[in-house]
């Protein structure tokens, strides 16, 4: 075990069961995640990535082993107090952006920081900020569907990041962008892992975005290799 490590999983299993039959997804999934690393996550369709990125980010509950973030240990955790790990330790991104549609740009970063008790004035400040950041100034006011594919996703990213989560992790960020942009955008998750040392857990088909990964690990029967 890696005593720095940002995310740790130990020996994660999850089954499901399905009639009389039982999938075991995985089988004992180890992984150190570091400070400004970033670690990509590959493997076939249906190999278990989602559902090892879910328990990872405790949206979802693991049936033996553990998930560390920071060092604590996080299977015994209250729901409440899940929420509020997935609210300040952690950030999402996942291939569809999941912007609230009814929402601009600039309200849609707001968001997550509202949720934990952050002023309005400092959210929109820092949300404004961050968007800027990403080249986005011009684009505050705007909702998601007057947004590219490539501008939406940006938003995202900000939206996972303005809290500043110790994790951050990414099911297929580029999936849906033009080869063009879905590279500015891993370059930019690329700088926000190094500047603001987060610890970056991606799964990818991205052969390109996992060749610029620190570490690359496949998941294969059900085990992380």
């Amino acid at each position: 075990m890696s005593e720095g490590a940002a995310l740790k999983l130990d020996a994660v299993v999850r089954t499901f069961v399905q009639g009389s039959a039982r999938i075991e997804v995985l089988k004992g999934a180890g992984l150190d995640v570091e400070p400004g690393q970033f670690v990509a996550l590959l493997g076939p369709s249906g190999s278990g990535k989602s559902t090892l990125l879910h328990i990872s980010g405790l949206l979802e509950r693991s049936d033996g082993g553990e998930v560390y973030v920071e060092g604590k240990a996080c299977s015994k955790l209250s729901e409440r107090e899940r929420t509020m790990m997935r609210r300040t330790k952690l950030g999402f991104v996942y291939q569809h952006h999941h912007l609230l549609p009814e929402f601009s740009a600039l309200e849609n970063v707001m968001m997550p920081q509202l949720l934990a008790g952050q002023g309005r004035g400092d959210a929109r400040r820092k949300a404004s900020e961050l968007l800027t950041r990403f080249g986005l100034d011009h684009r505050l006011t705007h909702r998601p569907a007057k947004l590219s594919g490539g501008e939406q996703q940006r938003v995202a990213i900000a939206r996972a990041i303005v809290n500043e989560p110790a994790v951050l992790l990414a099911d297929e960020p580029t999936g849906n962008l033009d080869s063009k942009t879905a590279e500015d955008v891993l370059e930019e998750l690329l700088n926000l892992v190094r500047s603001q040392k987060l610890a970056a857990l991606v799964a990818t088909h991205n052969t390109e975005l996992a060749e610029r990964a620190d570490k690359i690990v496949r998941l294969q029967d059900g085990l992380l290799v």
